[in-house]
């Protein structure tokens, strides 16, 4: 009797009109990504550039949970390699400067405004030195030294030369001041391209040894370095 009593139970159901509902996994599933995909679930989520940046940070954070396990000490050592690798960087950057131009352009010791002479460099770089402005004195100081040694021909005038050229060739000839020229050579490529800022001191450096090479005596072709006193 009971299993007729089912049979009639299941009968009476279906006649009633409650069939168990058995949808399909795969409609179901679109259904669930169709009703999801509505805006109304989405206003909170994190834009583009918020997700890229989270997974740049995610990325970070994995990097350096990783160089955590890997060096010695852990989180600390790794902060102790991560000082020290800037206070290298900091001590590089103060000694070399920034980046100097690779390619020096055809006024990379004298201005396009055309040819000045030297004393007319030398009255400019005065006027920057009674302002203050001891970069531009630098500058035109440098600039007075060479074009002196082209006005005396030691230097032959040459567009496009450098101050560590100028520098070099004027120390064949005047062999005694060749550190110095070297050196005001650095210190105008240092204000012009390296981004230094000059003082006073480097000016009356460039300014004496200016007045200086104006009364050396130059080293003549075959003549030795002790006959030049």
């Amino acid at each position: 009797m009971s299993g007729a009593g089912g049979i009639t139970g299941a009968q009476r159901d279906i006649a009633a009109g409650d069939i168990p509902v058995d949808t399909p996994r795969l409609p179901a599933r679109e259904a669930a990504e169709s009703e999801l995909s509505k805006p109304m679930y989405h206003e909170n989520d994190p834009n583009f550039l918020q997700r890229a940046l989270n997974q740049f940070w995610d990325w970070v954070a994995g990097v350096f949970d990783a160089a955590a396990g890997a060096a010695p000490g852990g989180p600390a050592g790794l902060a102790v390699l991560v000082v020290i690798v800037i206070g290298l960087a900091a001590a590089l950057w103060w000694r070399l400067g920034t980046p100097r131009r690779s390619a020096r352009s055809t006024d990379a010791l004298f201005d396009s405004t055309g040819p000045s002479s030297a004393a007319q460099h030398r009255a400019a770089a005065e006027a920057h030195a009674a302002a203050l402005r001891w970069t531009e004195a630098v500058q035109e100081r440098m600039r007075a030294i060479v074009r002196s040694l082209e006005e005396r021909a030691l230097l032959d005038p040459r567009p496009g030369r450098t101050a560590d050229e100028a520098a070099a060739e004027a120390g064949r000839t005047l062999p005694e001041h060749t550190a110095r020229l070297r050196a005001a050579a650095r210190s105008f490529d240092d204000v012009t391209y390296g981004g230094r800022t000059a003082d006073q001191s480097a000016y009356l450096s460039l300014r004496t040894l200016d007045l200086e090479l104006d009364e050396a005596k130059p080293l003549l072709p075959g003549t030795s370095r002790g006959a030049t006193g």
